[in-house]
């Protein structure tokens, strides 16, 4: 049996909700890329070389 498909539902009038991905490299630069989820960015980033994964939101700049 597969694994259940996850949906994600965004209320389009809250742009709270529009949250990306990335990763802050160790050098203290953003990547040049963004994830569709925090476990890509996490599967992307050298966490043992100091790399984060970060949240934002670039529409309100919210803390996440």
């Amino acid at each position: 049996m597969g694994e259940a498909e996850v949906t994600t539902t965004v209320d389009l009038d809250d742009p709270r909700t529009l949250i990306e991905f990335s990763v802050l490299l160790a050098s203290g630069r953003l990547a040049g890329r963004k994830f569709a989820s925090r476990a890509d960015a996490e599967a992307w980033a050298r966490a043992d070389e100091g790399d984060q994964v970060v949240e934002y939101n670039l529409v309100c700049e919210c803390a996440v």
